[in-house]
């Protein structure tokens, strides 16, 4: 089966392109989530700062250090050096959004106290899924020009594929990692009684937002690992047929 048609590729338009707009608008949705609840501002005046070390005492953790970083959403939790990283509008920030924001993070700092499974895989793998997704489309490429070389180039072709396949792994591991943040993050809001429930709605939708962006990454992952299956996976096959 014809896979272009005028130089045009129509695995990417079905397969990557869908997938592509999706993460778009997860990126889109985030942004204007975030603003959105950046305006709402607590009732009781608590800082992102404030709310990272009450989710972190809340849950008996002690140690992490919570510093500003400049930038906008660029916030994080750093492992190797155990420090809570806020952006400028979250650090001193005492909106809805920018509890949300520091408390997922505080979320994750708890996950490695507590050595929670996924996000100990996830740092166990980041190594082999950065040199393979580094690996994978020169792989690929050799592959193709060493057609002459009979099975070794498709087995080129098949090593990177399966090396592409790697961001995937890491992509959904991260999933339960980010969504199990959140869910951290919102019982220690509630438990220590840092939002009312009407703010908790805002910090939640904030919280939801951002972890469609982490699907969407999934699913342009995914897409894109059938898109070479369908291109190549089945290239020495159709050679030998």
């Amino acid at each position: 089966m014809p896979y272009f048609y005028y130089g045009f590729d129509w695995t990417y338009l079905v397969l990557v392109l869908p997938c592509i707009i999706l993460s778009l608008w997860a990126s889109a949705n985030v942004n204007s989530t975030f603003k959105k609840y950046t305006k709402q501002l607590s009732i009781r005046r608590i800082t992102g700062a404030q709310a990272a070390m009450r989710v972190l005492s809340a849950n008996g953790v002690s140690g992490v250090r919570i510093e500003r970083v400049s930038g906008n959403l660029t916030d994080h939790y750093d492992p190797k050096t155990n420090v809570i990283r806020l952006s400028d509008s979250v650090y001193d920030a005492t909106s809805v959004a920018a509890i949300g924001v520091a408390a997922h993070e505080a979320g994750h700092a708890v996950q490695y106290a507590e050595s929670y499974g996924p996000i100990k895989l996830r740092s166990a793998i980041i190594p082999i899924t950065n040199f393979g997704s580094k690996l994978a489309m020169p792989l690929i490429l050799l592959g193709l020009l060493l057609t002459f070389m009979g099975n070794f180039s498709y087995t080129l072709v098949y090593i990177g594929i399966a090396c592409f396949g790697l961001s995937l792994v890491f992509q959904l591991v991260t999933l339960p990692v980010e969504f199990n943040a959140s869910r951290r993050a919102m019982q220690a809001i509630e438990a220590a009684d840092i939002l009312s429930q009407e703010e908790r709605r805002g910090a939640r939708k904030t919280l939801t937002a951002a972890a469609l962006t982490y699907v969407a990454a999934t699913a342009v992952a995914l897409a894109q690992l059938l898109r070479l299956l369908v291109l190549f996976g089945g290239r020495g096959r159709r050679r030998n047929d």
